[in-house]
């Protein structure tokens, strides 16, 4: 019958599926390809690129994720690679469980609340490993202390430090400009008096030179008339 067709080759399809899982868990996960820089010139200001939205798991996440589901065959994971077999089978509703659990009892000699239990257990672990890896992206951000803070957190605080180094620069920067009007305005200021006192000095120069020739001449004049 077509039904007991089915079920045999979901079987079949199980047992196959789950030789390849070990052997996907022994495998080293393969690295993710890096993403190509775009192209184009540089900006000529820095700018903070935009996440690219994740559309698609790393490879790498989905061995973690596989490794956390793997069991003995004997599980809820086991269970459900019957039941999506047998989906695929094209069975549906409450006979495609139903029938996916008699044969996966006949195989493993479980029972329903040991199945449920173990489908708590891998709930459990995903939400315990996703607590762990969102408390680590936290201490990588720097928005937690850790023990070995990483490139973001060194980086952050490199930010920081360099901003208030900045900041004082800054205000280094005001009072010598400051310092420096008043240095020009005095600079004005002994300019004016000392070009002042040139000019004073060359008038009473002038009129002493001026002076001194009229009375020379006049006494070349006189004297020369009475001294003949």
């Amino acid at each position: 019958m077509p039904i007991f067709e089915n079920i045999a080759q979901a079987a079949k399809d199980f047992f196959v599926d789950s030789e390849e899982g070990e052997n996907a868990a022994n495998a080293q996960p393969s690295a993710a390809p890096r993403p190509a820089l775009p192209g184009g010139p540089a900006p000529a200001a820095f700018q903070v690129p935009a996440a690219a939205p994740v559309l698609v798991a790393e490879q790498r996440h989905l061995d973690h994720i596989t490794s956390l589901l793997a069991g003995d065959n004997k599980d809820f994971g086991a269970y459900l690679k019957m039941v999506k077999s047998m989906a695929a089978a094209g069975m549906s509703g409450p006979l495609l469980y139903q029938t996916a659990y008699n044969a996966f009892s006949a195989v493993n000699g479980g029972t329903v609340p040991a199945l449920l239990a173990s489908a708590a257990q891998f709930e459990q672990a995903l939400v315990a490993d996703r607590a762990k890896v969102e408390a680590r992206h936290r201490e990588k951000m720097g928005e937690t202390p850790a023990a070995n803070p990483g490139p973001i957190a060194q980086l952050t605080s490199q930010e920081k430090q360099l901003a208030a180094d900045l900041a004082s620069l800054s205000q280094q920067l005001q009072a010598k400009q400051q310092e420096l009007l008043l240095t020009q305005q005095k600079l004005a200021e002994e300019r004016q008096k000392t070009q002042a006192a040139l000019g004073s000095y060359e008038l009473a120069n002038a009129a002493a030179l001026a002076d001194l020739q009229a009375h020379r001449r006049a006494a070349e004049t006189f004297l020369s008339v009475t001294g003949k």
